[in-house]
């Protein structure tokens, strides 16, 4: 057997700096060493880290570490190669300024590093940045957390849209891991549809090499090992590039994964590593590939020999298809039986296995009954398919993918919902209900999750409603910070009350509107005019995207009492005003609702009074007329006296009038 390494294979620079900073600072002795998150993805390599004492701790975590970090108990986080948003790594820089024993060591792959500097200098002048990456993962999350301004994640090119790029500005970069050809693919599609797009090319060059190595290794040998963590991205992208060359490839974490490996004499095998994968692990590989080759190596004798023995039941097998009928399809498995597929394997009744299985199609089985006598082995796709569908839930759990299902039951501790005809159990905690509900909410609805956990041996897995909702809520967050602008105006709900004002939900934030914004007239409390759960207009004075605040306004020139007021009297009109408080020199009405004026005490009575209240009284309402307009101080003057003298002047002619009538007779 030939066994050719990559000679790319293996720590890139960035992981290699990382793990070499940790196990000096262990040698050190500095304190207890924290990971945001873990430090690379291998298995081993995390585990050897964890046993010397090295833990590892999520975002939420850090509050708890600062508080708990004093002289006799000093600490250091270590910020891995991916990199951290933006709050975080500032977050993170100010604890380590207030507090000399909280020390941070950023690890942050300055590759990385770059693309945040990009995005941050060129996001403000572009309408869009585009990134292509997986939107889960921390390295992309870290690079939308430096874009000011609309942004989208894309993992393929055919999943953007270039019609409704035309003539915009665009910013465009590449998670440093991802595939070569997608990005070139991408840069050309965007090229045709836009002349002014800013495009970086900001896949790691290591990373474009070791793919480039990978795609030339696999086409030149029978068999392609490619080694690193199953949540690897750019093992995960190695893995891709091999099995489009070479179908015989296969994607281990260690010399543990190397039992399901056939070889036989004479074979060409190919190994590749990505950029979070020891050395150590590559060269236990190939020992143990070396080792393969004297227990299972065959001469053609062997090989003739095998080709004639009779399947087993159990066995899987891949065979090629000879015929297909309505009923059955037969398959040719290069042994002394012929595979038959029936219509009784098909799951759903209405499918015809002619609509399945074409004359040279490939296809693997499972042995479930064998006649040496008759020649002839039944074979059910049906354990195939199940295995298949397992791959699919390991498959999004590795990509991140966004999964949906029914929710079929509820069990102890949880529920189980369905996802491509596996069951997979979602924990109360990630069921995105408060504590202590009810789960049967969830019953017979369908669901978002994305896998969290994996047992592989045991083929559990775990699924989590809270993590999308959390993913939904923070893009929905993005985008409405990215979208806001002062004047903007929305209608929401009454969330809270504080005795300085109200919060306004907006959708997915709150906003505040200050107590002298609520209303026109002065109020002492927010519940005067408002309860929690009224719906409210509003429109944004002012904002902060840092530290995530929002100013409302609620009062508009429209329903300001004084533009109400001039737009209805005029001085001369008489209206109808209600008492409302009383001084000696006179008494405020209410002519509409927080527009007041006066009546002078001069002007209640057509006869000289000691006081208001020897006339009047509080929610009175009495006619009066208005005699001035104050424009500018915003001040009225009314008169009740003016109406008193009227009365009498009609009286008088109207005496006169009858005394001239009189006369005349």
């Amino acid at each position: 057997m030939i066994i050719e390494i990559a000679s790319l294979a293996g720590f890139c620079f960035g992981v290699e700096r990382a793990v070499d900073s940790v196990e000096k600072l262990i040698s050190e002795n500095s304190g207890k060493i924290y990971t945001l998150g873990k430090l690379i993805h291998n298995p081993t390599i995390v585990s050897s880290l964890e046993e010397r004492g090295v833990e590892i701790i999520e975002a939420a975590d850090i509050d708890r570490v600062f508080s708990e970090t004093d002289a006799s108990k000093p600490c250091v986080i270590v910020i891995r190669a991916h990199g951290v948003v933006k709050d975080i790594s500032d977050k993170l820089s100010e604890y380590s300024k207030r507090n000399p024993y909280f020390k941070v060591c950023d690890m942050t792959c300055p590759h990385v590093k770059k693309i945040h500097r990009i995005v941050e200098k060129h996001s403000g002048d572009a309408q869009l940045t585009l990134i292509l990456g997986n939107i889960g993962h921390p390295e992309v999350q870290g690079i939308c957390s430096y874009v000011d301004g609309e942004y989208l994640v894309f993992e393929k090119a055919e999943d953007l849209d270039y019609g409704k790029m035309t003539n915009k500005t665009l910013l465009c970069v590449s998670q440093t891991t991802q595939k070569l050809s997608e990005w070139e693919k991408s840069q050309k599609n965007l090229k045709k549809v836009c002349t002014n797009a800013l495009i970086f090319d900001t896949i790691c060059s290591v990373t474009e090499n070791r793919q480039t190595e990978v795609d030339a290794l696999s086409k030149r040998v029978d068999l392609m090992l490619v080694i690193g963590g199953r949540d690897s991205s750019n093992t995960n992208k190695l893995y891709e590039i091999s099995r489009k060359n070479q179908k015989n490839t296969f994607f281990i974490e260690g010399v543990e994964d190397l039992d399901a490996v056939r070889i036989t004499a004479h074979t060409k095998v190919g190994i590749a590593a990505g950029a979070s994968t020891p050395g150590s692990i590559i060269k236990e590989v190939k020992k143990k590939m070396s080792e393969k080759e004297l227990t299972t190596g065959e001469n053609f004798a062997e090989l003739l020999d095998a080709s004639f023995k009779t399947l087993n039941t159990g066995d899987t097998v891949t065979g090629t298809v000879l015929s297909v009928t309505d009923a059955e399809v037969h398959v040719d498995l290069g042994a002394k039986v012929t595979g038959i597929i029936t219509s009784n394997d098909i799951i759903d009744p209405m499918v015809k296995l002619s609509d399945l299985y074409k004359v040279g199609d490939e296809v693997t089985a499972v042995a479930v009954r064998v006649s040496d006598v008759d020649g002839v082995a039944t074979l059910s796709r049906r354990r195939i398919e199940a295995s298949e569908k397992w791959e699919s839930i390991v498959a999004a759990y590795n990509e991140g993918t966004i999964l949906e299902g029914k929710v079929t039951e509820i069990v102890r501790g949880g529920a189980i919902i369905v996802l491509n005809s596996v069951k997979v159990f979602i924990p109360a905690s990630q069921s995105g209900l408060a504590k202590d509900a009810d789960l049967t909410e969830l019953q017979g609805k369908v669901h978002k999750v994305k896998i969290i956990d994996i047992n592989e041996q045991r083929k559990r897995a775990v699924a989590s409603i809270r993590v999308v909702a959390r993913e939904e809520r923070k893009a929905a967050e993005a985008e409405f910070w990215a979208t806001l602008e002062k004047d903007k105006k929305f209608t929401g709900k009454v969330k809270s009350l504080t005795s300085y004002g109200a919060f306004v939900n907006l959708g997915p934030v709150d906003g505040m509107v200050h107590l002298t914004e609520l209303s026109w007239k002065r109020i002492k409390n927010p519940a005067e005019v408002v309860k929690v759960g009224d719906t409210l207009d509003v429109f944004v004075i002012d904002f902060d995207v840092e530290k995530k605040r929002i100013s409302l306004g609620h009062k508009t020139e429209e329903t300001n009492p004084w533009t109400l007021f001039t737009n209805q009297f005029a001085v001369g009109d008489v209206a109808p005003v209600k008492i409302v408080s009383m001084m000696p020199f006179g008494a405020f009405a209410e002519v509409i609702p927080g527009a007041d004026g006066l009546i002078h005490i001069s002007q209640i009575a057509d006869k000289k009074i000691g006081k208001p209240a020897d006339v009047l009284e509080i929610g009175q309402v009495v006619d009066a007329k208005i005699i001035d307009i104050d424009e500018e101080n915003h001040k009225i003057s009314l008169s009740m006296r003016a109406l008193l003298e009227a009365e009498e002047e009609i009286e008088v002619e109207i005496v006169e009038e009858a005394a001239e009538e009189a006369d005349a007779e």
